[in-house]
């Protein structure tokens, strides 16, 4: 079966694919609208959405589909104690796709391995927002016409922005592509994100100043702090404010810088900023309904066609440790293998197949 769990599991030419096929979306949609008759799309969001949830709804729709699920954890028998795989399962006797959104890391995967259809990630906790980041690829090609030869500004919540982390793991397939990480010390990427940056040799520096950075970026990407994602409500309240984008803060940037967030804003940028032709998120938002279209699209299809997916050639150990990751599903839910992934030969370095997070060597 063919999932979107991690957008690496795109390739480049799938993702321009699915680009093309938005971009004749866009000019020609009724020549989309019954693609997708007597077709069912479930949307499980077991974690609070506006954009993501509404934006599948309304895909599924405008290719002449219906839609059923919940929006709330509360509402589904996961509540009761049910375990994401028979909630999967469960659901695959009724839809013909799911889009899973979850708070634990790696649950969209496990669901992923017991359902009958087509799941998509429409992001698991802190981890993977893939369908976010075919939204960012379509907004960045239609905005400055390529991927290659860019500088990319990410900044704010680097550590727990999943749309971050997806966004930078696609763009580094790419020609000379630069990024600046602007962040405090507590919010900067992940490891496993580091790790591929540093194995590609791909250009990028750490930085805390965001107008230190403003004259060199073609596309600077904001973000939300996330208080959800938080231990404490203290940790949350130090950073809550460390970067807001003012327009005195853009007086040294391009004419033609392209200005992203995946949104929802609490105050990372000021309404001013909207109006300005350079402020893109809510095209951004608008373009996320078309690529998910497109993306619904060729699913089902590969479904129809039996198109499968060939497991990389990765060893993997099971059991040996066990994930320190406390949003891990395998620390949320009972009776999951610990599987960990080797990645790196030469330093032995292994990582969960969940959620990416490293074993370590006192396990």
């Amino acid at each position: 079966m063919r999932h979107l769990i991690d957008i690496l599991e795109l390739t480049t030419g799938e993702i321009e694919e699915l680009i093309n096929v938005a971009e004749d979306i866009i000019g020609n949609p009724k020549s989309y609208s019954e693609k997708c008759r007597g077709k069912k799309l479930a949307t499980l969001f077991f974690e609070p959405s506006t954009r993501t949830r509404l934006s599948f709804e309304a895909a599924m729709y405008e290719l002449g589909g219906n839609v059923l699920g919940f929006s709330e954890a509360k509402n589904s028998s996961a509540a009761k104690g049910e375990c994401i795989s028979d909630t999967a399962r469960t659901v695959s006797c009724y839809a013909d796709i799911i889009a899973m959104r979850h708070p634990v890391e790696g649950a969209p995967y496990v669901a992923s391995l017991k359902s009958d259809i087509p799941i998509i990630n429409a992001g698991d906790g802190g981890h993977n927002h893939p369908t976010q980041t075919l939204t960012d690829l379509l907004t960045i090609h239609r905005e400055k016409g390529t991927f290659e030869n860019l500088t990319i500004g990410l900044c704010g919540d680097l550590k727990y922005g999943r749309t971050v982390h997806s966004l930078i793991l696609a763009m580094s397939r790419y020609k000379n592509v630069k990024f600046v990480l602007i962040s405090p010390d507590e919010l900067t990427i992940p490891s496993y994100v580091k790790d591929v940056l540093e194995s590609k040799n791909i250009e990028h520096k750490y930085i805390k100043d965001l107008e230190d950075a403003m004259g060199e970026l073609d596309v600077l990407y904001m973000t939300r702090v996330q208080r959800e994602r938080f231990k404490t409500e203290e940790e949350y309240e130090r950073l809550k404010n460390c970067y807001i984008l003012t327009v005195d803060k853009l007086k040294n940037a391009k004419d033609d810088l392209s200005i992203m967030h995946p949104l929802p804003r609490v105050n990372e940028i000021s309404h001013e900023i909207d109006d300005d032709k350079r402020a893109c998120y809510f095209k951004q938002m608008l373009y996320g309904k078309y690529i998910r279209m497109a993306l619904i699209l060729k699913l089902l299809e590969a479904k129809e066609n039996g198109e499968v997916i060939k497991e990389k050639d990765v060893k993997t150990v099971k059991n040996v440790y066990k994930c320190k990751n406390r949003r891990c599903i395998t620390n949320n839910e009972e009776g999951i293998e610990n599987i960990f992934k080797l990645v790196d030969e030469k330093t032995d370095l292994y990582r969960c197949i969940y959620c990416e997070a490293r074993a370590k060597k006192d396990q």
